[in-house]
């Protein structure tokens, strides 16, 4: 992940701004401007790591934002904390030494951002565990919050799945609407292979065995479907994917499992920030 790049720090900005970080009144009405203190970031509950290096982007930006000087900032971190990786309850994930107000005004939104990219992280090692021994991959979907995608399917990737399509024009994946509103599967299909650019897999999602020979024999390269018997071409299962049955699906012989619930159902994981004031 590229935390700096215009794209994440614009993301980042937003959300700074929504919390009005720098009005913040509370810390300015009972905080001396110029204490210095430490922020310690704390799991809650065994978890996998993700967003860590959200923490000096927002600090920086936030420095921008507000209206007097905050001073020098620093966030430390053990060589053996960092994204991805499993931490047990009451772990230390990182400190943050910097202006008290500062790490106030900023605690909430650095919280919120990385327990939701670490719930994500957590909840897809499990899936990732749930099908350990077979060639099956977890693959995420595009069910991410509004605005959020880049993060989450970084999150994804910190717990072990992959990537799927990052956006519409990432790959050509046709869906039961696109077969109902475009003339049938062999003919939305036909369209597609010869439309598409160079090295673009056309894949196609059917519900049914007549959709399965048909997506076959019109030469899709790639089958998304549920509950049914695999072909001898990749395949991925999608629908109500849960841990209770991914394992199914993988001995079955599928290739991927696509799962929206690792980003819009991920429960967020808890941990807190210690703030002591720290002179240095």
């Amino acid at each position: 992940m590229d935390w700096k790049s215009k794209r994440v720090r614009t993301i980042l900005e937003a959300a700074l701004a929504e919390d009005k970080v720098a009005n913040d009144i509370t810390t300015a009405l009972t905080i001396d401007a110029g204490l210095r203190a430490s922020g310690t970031i704390i799991a809650k509950q065994a978890c996998v790591v993700s967003g860590l290096g959200c923490i000096p982007v927002f600090l920086d930006i936030f420095a921008k934002m507000s209206t007097g000087p905050v001073g020098r900032f620093e966030v430390i971190s053990h060589p053996e904390i960092f994204d991805g990786v499993k931490v047990k309850k009451g772990q230390t994930l990182a400190v943050i030494r910097h202006n008290a107000a500062a790490i106030l005004s900023c605690e909430r939104v650095i919280l919120n951002l990385m327990q939701r990219m670490s719930g994500i992280a957590t909840l897809t090692n499990e899936f990732v565990k749930a099908v350990a021994g077979t060639k099956t991959k977890v693959l995420d979907t595009r069910k991410t919050i509004p605005g959020l995608r880049a993060l989450d399917k970084y999150a994804v990737c910190c717990g072990g799945g992959v990537n799927h399509r990052l956006d519409l024009q990432d790959g050509i994946l046709i869906k039961n609407n696109h077969i109902a509103l475009g003339g049938g599967l062999p003919v939305v299909l036909e369209r597609a292979l010869k439309g598409r650019k160079t090295g673009q897999v056309v894949q196609v999602e059917v519900r049914s065995q007549t959709e399965l020979e048909q997506a076959i024999a019109g030469g899709a390269e790639s089958i998304l479907l549920d509950n049914m018997t695999p072909p001898k071409i990749p395949i991925e299962a999608s629908g109500n994917m849960n841990l209770k049955t991914v394992r199914d699906y993988a001995l079955a012989g599928v290739d991927f499992v696509s799962v929206g619930a690792l980003t819009h159902s991920a429960i967020a994981v808890d941990m807190s920030m210690r703030i002591t004031a720290d002179i240095y």
